[in-house]
């Protein structure tokens, strides 16, 4: 094919631009090759630009050619480029004027093979299994019977239905479903997206939380169940707070997300299976339990009611208990008389005792020799007195002698001798007489005392105390017989008496006819 008229001689060929020649050349090849599909190896992948488009090499044993992907189809692919991956790209060939270099602008890409698919799910398994995703350790328990049970599935397919009837027919709890894709273009972003927004949900909310999750798709090819094994399905499985089901095929399909899940449910009816128990199990072995736990209880109130009575029959009697005490209440209640009065009588002979010492005669002698010794106290302190003062005049003395024989020094020192001697003299005089103040106050206070303790003050009230014919006092009138001669004190002398035949006390006089009988005065008792 010419692109230029022919002509006969070279000179007369018509002339081209370049960027006309650049565009001729981009329509013919986009005409000749306006769908192609290349299959190769991808390299020299970065990731998509930050303008959204993705460059990169296709590549095979003998050639090479530069391949580009456009935003809009990267968003669309079902598989994202990987470097090194085999590939089969579906596109149409282009040109770029500004380099005169071809290209392949790709709209659709594949892996080239089950085989490659496989390699890809064995690399991308490796490689989430390294970043800890698929531990053991990061899997948590089912909740044993949950109240809300979230399922991610496709609201039109037979999986929600066997799984609605499954958990009807086990044990019937309130279930939320999120609706997605779970085959094409998308489905593993809404996948993804419907488990986070289950976990967004707050406890309490318009829409309740759920306590488990299960994310379920039925059976099909590896292409079919390929979003499952989409990584950011998995991420989002092992980031998930809420316990997680994987139900995805049938037994014998396995998908990234199953190591991701905290459980895989061989079926999606599997699934419901473990996500709630069955309501009659759980009722029969309640009973079971019920049954046991009150025949457990009334044997062991049988048990309990025996140990308590053979404990009664091993305990004394009440009368057994307070014998003992009974006994030695009665005890201290036969001595409490008389220990009353040992007690009394004890007193009485303390109290005598000490009144025997109370005698006139010896308050006589310790006034006596109080009054001895304050004189004594007296004659020392102005015999002190006397001796301070002759010491003093005698000091006096010397400084005057001192004063007549040194005119000029005592002139000189005259003004501070005399105001010590002044001041001592004064000191002299403020000790002895401060001194001799407090010996009086103190001797009269003594003959206060002294004067309390005189039985004199006891006759002023109005009492009399009685002698014997020897003087000494008479304590009772058993003491005392008939016809003996007594003598009685009173505050302003003393008197002499006989003791008559009524043991001291007078005669009673017969009252006359019409006058009261006069009743005998109270007994005096003994002073001391």
């Amino acid at each position: 094919m010419s692109f230029f008229p022919e002509t006969d001689s070279p000179s007369n060929l018509a002339e081209y631009s370049v960027s006309e020649l650049s565009g001729s050349i981009k329509r013919t090849v986009e005409q000749a090759f306006d769908q192609v599909r290349v299959r190769g190896e991808i390299s020299g992948y970065r990731g998509p630009h930050s303008s959204g488009h993705a460059y990169f090499s296709l590549k095979d044993d003998r050639a090479r050619i530069d391949a580009v992907i456009w935003k809009g189809s990267f968003s669309r692919l079902r598989f994202k480029p990987e470097e090194g991956m085999e590939v089969i790209a579906t596109g149409k060939i282009t040109t770029f004027p500004g380099s005169s270099k071809y290209q392949i602008v790709i709209e659709a890409l594949e892996p080239a093979g089950a085989g490659a698919l496989m390699a890809l799910l064995e690399e991308r398994r490796r490689k989430l299994a390294a970043e800890g995703l698929f531990d053991a350790g990061r899997k948590r328990p089912l909740p044993f019977l949950p109240k809300v049970i979230g399922v991610v599935t496709s609201p039109t397919g037979a999986v929600i239905r066997d799984i609605l009837h499954r958990i009807a027919d086990r044990f019937p709890v309130h279930v939320v479903v999120w609706p997605v894709k779970v085959q094409g273009e998308g489905s593993g972003q809404e996948v993804a997206a419907a488990i986070e927004g289950f976990n967004a949900f707050a406890p309490g909310g318009p829409v309740p939380r759920p306590d488990v999750l299960i994310v379920a798709r039925g059976g099909g090819s590896l292409e079919d169940l390929w979003s499952f094994n989409d990584e950011i399905v998995v991420r989002a499985a092992a980031a998930s707070t809420i316990p997680l089901i994987s139900a995805v095929g049938h037994e014998t399909d396995w998908t990234l997300i199953d190591h991701a899940a905290d459980r895989r449910a061989p079926t999606p009816t599997g699934a419901a299976e473990m996500a709630v128990p069955v309501k009659a199990d759980l009722d029969a072995e309640l009973a079971s339990l019920t049954a046991r736990l009150r025949g457990a209880t009334a044997r062991q109130m049988d048990s309990r009611r025996q140990g308590v009575r053979a404990l009664a029959r091993a305990l004394p009697s009440l009368d057994q208990l307070l014998a003992l005490p009974r006994r030695r209440f009665d005890e201290a209640a036969a001595g409490l008389g008389r220990g009353l009065q040992m007690n009394t009588a004890g007193k009485r002979r303390a109290f005598e005792r000490t009144a025997a010492h109370l005698r006139p005669d010896m308050l006589l002698t310790r006034i006596a020799e109080r009054r001895l010794r304050v004189a004594d106290r007296l004659h020392r302190a102005d015999a002190v007195a006397e001796r301070r003062l002759d010491q003093l005049r005698a000091r006096l003395a010397a400084f005057d002698v001192s004063l007549r024989a040194t005119p000029a020094r005592i002139a000189a020192q005259t003004g501070g001798a005399r105001d010590r001697l002044s001041g001592l003299a004064l000191r002299a005089e403020s000790a002895l007489a401060g001194d001799l103040a407090r010996r009086r106050a103190l001797l009269q206070a003594q003959d206060r005392m002294l004067q309390s303790l005189s039985y004199r003050n006891v006759l002023k009230r109005g009492y009399a105390l009685v002698r014997d014919e020897e003087g000494a006092p008479v304590k009772g009138a058993a003491g005392l017989g008939p016809g003996r001669a007594i003598g009685i004190e009173f505050t302003d002398g003393a008197v002499d008496a006989v003791t008559g035949a009524g043991a001291g006390m007078p005669p009673r006089r017969k009252a006359a006819k019409g006058e009261a009988e006069e009743k005998p005065a109270p007994r005096q008792g003994s002073l001391f």
